[in-house]
């Protein structure tokens, strides 16, 4: 279940800010799908179902739940299933992977399409792919080819937690597996005495949520680590001495908020930066102020205002990275601090 903050932890913000430009950000999300003569459309084709995702998530965010064709979504979804393995590839005919088997699931997920996999077996083959992919020490390969990294792992725990078939996994093991890429720093590594990074600081957060084990850390030790990455600016980077990035609005607040620490952020200055990378002539956000947009930061620059309150936009779950509604309707919510709430932005 969520927890709110408590007063004397937070405060509503009322600092002037530019407002989000919804309109705009799902026109750049619509015409995603007709840029299809363009090089970079088809050079793409290995992201294709984690845009989808993507764009989906930041349309249900903003409440533009329709802007998207459900019926074309579940069926393009279904096209990319690998019948030889029971996984999903990221676009027809590509070899499947655990990063785009979980963005398969949250979308059928999202469109309430998930009863479709008892159809032909599919449920029961993608169970067995994703407990498949892990190995005896706990970690989870991403796909047949053996590279292992704390990102699979997450995904192959909420792939499982949104198909109700954690039971199925090792679960001692990718705790121990989660907690030897546990650094001194308070951060986390793609693997044992990898480097400390807000993205894998995420993934395994959640994990360590999903799998009911976050008492094994030291949640201070990691707010604090987490906290450190916001810079002058207001934004935050993913490890120390590296520039700011909207993406990481979403990998640290969403950890911050797992571990009840949300409030150990300027609030108001993280929303201004997130803000300031939006393209006010053709939509989307981007990186950093005046760089291209793309969906990735779309999603998360709009993700992360959400878990900021920001008003106006449809409450997240920082596990998942899901519509909350959808995650309660699972019934596989885990508990997390929710945002303060936020005055509406002031008119320019």
């Amino acid at each position: 279940m969520a927890l709110s903050p408590s007063a004397m932890q937070q405060t509503a913000h009322t600092e002037d800010e530019h407002g989000l430009l919804v309109d705009l950000h799902v026109a750049f999300i619509q015409a995603l799908d007709r840029k299809r003569d363009s090089l970079a459309y088809h050079l793409t084709t290995h992201l294709r179902t984690n845009g989808v995702y993507w764009g989906l998530v930041a349309l249900e965010i903003m409440g533009r739940p329709d802007a998207l064709d459900a019926q074309a979504l579940i069926d393009y979804v279904l096209s990319c299933w690998d019948q030889r393995t029971g996984g999903f590839g990221s676009h027809p005919g590509h070899d499947p992977h655990i990063l785009s088997t979980l963005s398969a699931i949250q979308i059928l997920a999202i469109k309430d399409a998930l009863p479709l996999l008892e159809q032909d077996g599919k449920r029961k083959r993608l169970i067995q792919f994703i407990v498949g992919l892990q190995l005896p020490d706990g970690s989870v390969q991403g796909d047949k080819w053996g590279e292992t990294d704390t990102r699979f792992l997450y995904c192959a725990v909420s792939a499982l937690a949104h198909l109700g078939a954690l039971g199925r996994f090792n679960r001692t093991a990718a705790i121990n597996h989660i907690l030897r890429c546990h650094n001194y720093d308070g951060g986390f590594g793609l693997c044992q005495g990898a480097e400390s990074h807000s993205g894998q600081v995420f993934v395994c957060i959640a994990a360590l949520s999903i799998l009911d084990a976050l008492h094994h850390i030291d949640r201070d030790k990691v707010g604090w680590w987490l906290s450190e990455r916001q810079l002058p600016n207001g934004g935050l980077n993913g490890r120390p001495q590296k520039l700011e990035d909207v993406c990481y609005s979403w990998w640290v607040l969403s950890a911050l908020s797992m571990i009840g620490r949300l409030h150990w952020i300027d609030a108001g200055k993280l929303s201004r930066f997130i803000l300031s990378a939006q393209d006010p002539d053709d939509g989307g956000i981007a990186d950093r102020p005046d760089n291209v947009t793309d969906v990735f930061h779309t999603n998360f620059g709009v993700a992360g205002l959400s878990l900021l309150g920001f008003p106006g936009l449809e409450p997240v779950d920082p596990t998942y990275c899901m519509p909350a509604k959808v995650i309660r309707k699972l019934g596989i919510e885990k508990e997390y601090q929710l945002p303060a709430p936020r005055a509406a932005p002031q008119p320019q």
